[in-house]
């Protein structure tokens, strides 16, 4: 094989991630290494994943480079991302919600790769913080395409076992077989709000649980939408016909205005939330209209808009270790050229004086030169004696965390 296998990232329950070297390049890649079994042959989420990604070019897709298949393993070799959102987040967020700046430039990535998948006609169909890879220069990238599907027209049914649960949409937890895109939009909303306050919005134990979170803050829809979702989740009859959905009453939950539940968020992030989160997928709002929402568009916002079709990662500001003494330092060398600065100011002073005919005292002068000589020696001395102490301190002068690594998740 032409790379060398380092140290492992993550397992998972048919894949194992190992962080790997090309022999060739020295480039570091992530290894997704995959056991078969001697009967069963090839799971078919490797297969999936390996023919949606070959066709998934995009700067916030996660990239395939090459695919190593023997009879005992299968490898995908994958683009090195440092870590997932989820690590992310624990590490850099204010217990967990990230500053405005970041969700607002990774909420972007999210959408555009997103968007990408969907004008592929791919669904994700898992996307979480875990399955979201964060590389050192701030790029978000969608990972693990193992439950991923292609969809065409007509609308294919199929499983209603997708994404996991705390970011799984209303029709599907209701039995719907016949989403499309919008799941993977609910998803996106559920990690957007994530993001923003910490925490997950809804985070239930099973499928009906998570439901009545879901309803608990977006509110219970009329018997209308849900006879309407029921039907779609209803198995066909003996003679092709849809069969009658069987009748569920769920308790009257009000909505809650997004507002209470995350009071950080900025008007225009609560609004693309709401346009996000609606439990009618047919009125939730696609991926690629949601990046032309005033959110990212707004010139009204206090951070940089994105350029048509991009957007920067956001900016790190890490404080070095040895700040204090980087300050006392500062401080010092500020007193000594301030020190140096006065005897030079007196010594033009002196100057202009005698070419004006006026002669101070010679002794004065001298004396008060040669106090502010020793006043600035005696400054750069401490100064220097300081700098010598801290002789191991180099000021970080980049711009990008350097992060441990979390790259192409297995399951």
């Amino acid at each position: 094989m032409n790379y060398v296998q380092l140290e492992k990232l993550g397992e998972g329950t048919y894949a194992t991630v190992y962080k790997g070297r090309s022999r060739t390049t020295n480039e570091i890649v992530a290894l997704k290494e995959i056991h078969l079994d001697a009967e069963e042959g090839t799971p078919s989420t490797a297969i999936r994943e390996i023919s949606l990604m070959k066709e998934l070019k995009h700067v916030n897709i996660v990239r395939l480079y090459d695919v190593i298949h023997t009879e005992t393993k299968l490898v995908l070799i994958f683009e090195y991302c440092e870590r997932d959102l989820k690590k992310y987040m624990d590490a850099h967020g204010d217990r967990g919600a990230l500053d405005p700046v970041t969700v607002r430039s990774f909420m972007y990535q999210l959408l555009k790769g997103t968007a990408f998948c969907h004008e592929n006609r791919v669904l994700h169909r898992d996307l979480k913080p875990q399955n979201l890879l964060i590389n050192r220069k701030g790029e978000l990238k969608l990972g693990d395409f193992g439950l991923a599907r292609a969809f065409g027209v007509p609308v294919n049914t199929f499983s209603n076992e997708v994404v996991t649960l705390w970011y799984r949409a209303p029709d599907v937890l209701l039995g719907s077989r016949t989403y499309s895109t919008s799941i993977d939009v609910w998803s996106c909303g559920c990690i957007f709000a994530e993001m923003i306050s910490g925490v997950p919005l809804f985070r239930g134990r099973d499928n009906q649980d998570q439901l009545l979170h879901i309803m608990r803050i977006i509110g219970t829809p009329d018997d209308r939408l849900l006879r309407r979702i029921a039907t779609e989740a209803a198995p066909p009859s003996a003679d092709g016909q849809q069969a009658p959905p069987a009748p569920k009453q769920y308790p009257r939950y009000p909505k809650i205005p997004f507002q209470q539940v995350l009071p950080k968020a900025s008007p225009q992030a609560l609004d693309l939330l709401e346009r996000l989160l609606q439990f009618d997928p047919s009125k939730r709002i696609s991926a690629a209209d949601a990046l032309n929402h005033p959110y990212f568009t707004s010139t009204a916002m206090a951070f940089p808009v994105p350029p048509p079709g991009a957007m920067a990662p956001p900016n790190y500001n890490f404080p070095h270790p040895h700040a204090h003494h980087q300050q006392q330092l500062s401080q010092q060398q500020q007193q000594q050229a301030h020190a140096q600065a006065q005897a030079h100011a007196a010594y033009l002073a002196q100057q202009q004086g005698m070419q004006q005919g006026v002669y101070p005292n010679q002794a004065t002068q001298a004396q008060a030169h040669a106090q502010a000589q020793a006043q600035a020696q005696a400054q750069a001395a401490q100064a220097q004696a300081q700098a010598q102490a801290m002789g191991h301190f180099i000021p970080y002068q980049g711009s990008v965390p350097n992060v441990p690594q979390y790259a192409a998740g297995g399951r």
